[in-house]
């Protein structure tokens, strides 16, 4: 939670763990200016989460990579299904994937496969290209991948995704 609380101001928000409405971070490097725009994944803010996704250039789209979550997510009226529609329906053609809760599925290689190859084939129904998608393996509560590497997933050597200049590589 230590990452979401960065951003998440509302006590209701810090009480029940989850994004309510959206909040705005800004920040500079050398080359842009970037603002996050952190929108609620819960399924009785999706008027807030659509406010947020309708101002963005990039999406990152969440997903709990635990047995049955993950599932349930992709699940014909999923929310992980529903948001990735509603982020290309409103113009977001840039997409990041961070598979989250790692530390549930055991760091598996494997799991993180499988969610990426699932997680390919429905985004790509939806309108995205898996191959302009960079996909990271992430814990949120560790911080694994979030910020550094993490050494409890060393099989991950890193991303890869096409754009126009070619192909781009990326660690976290």
């Amino acid at each position: 939670f230590k990452y979401a609380w960065v951003l998440d101001k509302l006590k209701a928000e810090r009480e029940r763990g989850i994004t309510i409405d959206i909040a705005l971070w800004k920040f500079e490097t050398p080359k842009y200016m970037v603002t996050v725009i952190d929108a609620p994944g819960h399924r009785d803010f999706i008027k807030n989460m659509i406010t947020g996704t309708s101002q963005a250039d990039c999406a990152i789209l969440i997903i709990a990579g635990g047995t049955g979550e993950f599932e349930a997510g992709i699940s014909k009226d999923g929310q992980t299904r529903e948001h990735a529609l509603l982020a290309f329906t409103l113009g977001v053609r840039q997409l990041i994937v961070a598979v989250n809760k790692m530390d549930t599925t055991k760091w598996s290689e494997d799991r993180f496969n499988e969610i990426v190859k699932e997680t390919s084939n429905f985004i790509k129904k939806v309108g995205y290209n898996p191959k302009t998608v960079a996909f990271v393996p992430i814990s949120g509560w560790h911080g694994d991948n979030m910020l550094e590497e993490s050494p409890n997933m060393p099989w991950f050597k890193g991303w890869t995704k096409e754009n126009k200049a070619g192909v781009v590589k990326g660690k976290t």
